[in-house]
């Protein structure tokens, strides 16, 4: 198997794959053809800092949301969906009147703290509150792994009830043509649609097994970050947020960068949600996915 850093993500009606420098998204337009924009990947992760074990895990999880939002905008542009098209409200035009272009910087940084404001309070204080009340009855140790179980619940309890959505489950579709392009890249193979198809739709290094052992690594951290009082178990949890990411990347960097039994069995319950979270694509759905390939290997010739 060739080995590759190039990732991506599916958008809307689309899919956008990540090289080092830049990155290619290709999206099915409203006339039916693919329109494919390029742009330079930026971020912490051009610090030098950031470049660091566990800190580019940190940058990498807070620029793969700010890009991802941007993205996820521009894609709907393109495809013509139309929320997309709609109106401005009176207030959203006079913050248009008085700020201009810096409009939409401003709104995908509030899109993306909001997004974490809510993934926070949902994935991580819930589940606090939810284990505050076996404390009576359980060692205070104990609180951890109860509020870890408790974590992983809600998230799959999430991430089934948004993949019974129609436009997620497209959304999804896009995300399987995206792995089975990577796999198809990955085993030396030319880029058709003819090899991409019969690839697998599952991948060690995809978000959603990040997201995994973002549960599975903070079940552990939190195991040692022993009181039962809840505003401290509170607090606890926010602050340690970012180090859990970061140790979660390097894990997932290791794992897809070897093929080792160990390696195989960490993946696995990764790759048990990614058959939730990726769904068997249709041809034109993988004619994207290769575009947006072929956009980055012109630039990035692996």
């Amino acid at each position: 198997m060739k080995r590759t850093n190039i990732g991506g993500q599916a958008v809307i009606e689309g899919v956008m794959m990540r090289g080092k420098q830049i990155y290619a998204m290709a999206v099915r337009n409203p006339d039916g053809g693919i329109t494919v924009e390029k742009k330079e990947v930026s971020g912490l992760g051009k610090k030098s800092l950031f470049r660091l074990p566990v800190f580019r895990g940190i940058s990498a999880f807070w620029d793969s949301l700010v890009m991802g939002t941007k993205i996820l905008m521009r894609s709907a542009e393109i495809a013509g969906e139309d929320w997309a098209e709609e109106e401005l409200s009176p207030f959203e035009q006079f913050l248009q009147d008085k700020l201009g272009d810096k409009i939409n910087d401003i709104l995908i940084y509030f899109s993306v703290c909001l997004s974490l404001v809510l993934g926070m309070g949902l994935f991580f204080l819930l589940p606090v509150w939810l284990g505050s009340f076996f404390k009576t009855f359980v060692p205070v140790w104990a609180l951890g792994i109860i509020e870890g179980l408790l974590r992983i619940a809600i998230f799959l309890l999430y991430m089934f009830l948004i993949s019974r959505t129609k436009e997620i489950k497209r959304v999804f579709q896009y995300h399987g043509a995206e792995h089975k392009t990577i796999n198809c890249f990955e085993s030396e193979q030319e880029l058709t649609v003819e090899n991409v198809r019969p690839c697998t739709r599952l991948h060690k290094r995809c978000g959603t097994s990040f997201l995994v052992f973002v549960m599975l690594i903070s079940m552990v951290v939190f195991f040692f970050v022993r009181t039962d009082a809840i505003l401290l178990r509170l607090v606890t949890r926010i602050l340690l947020v970012p180090f859990i990411a970061g140790v979660s990347y390097e894990v997932i960097r290791w794992a897809g960068n070897s093929e080792s039994r160990l390696v195989q069995i960490v993946s696995y319950p990764g790759f048990c949600l990614q058959k939730l979270t990726t769904a068997e694509p249709d041809d034109s759905q993988i004619e994207c996915a290769i575009a947006a390939m072929k956009g980055v290997l012109e630039d990035e010739p692996e």
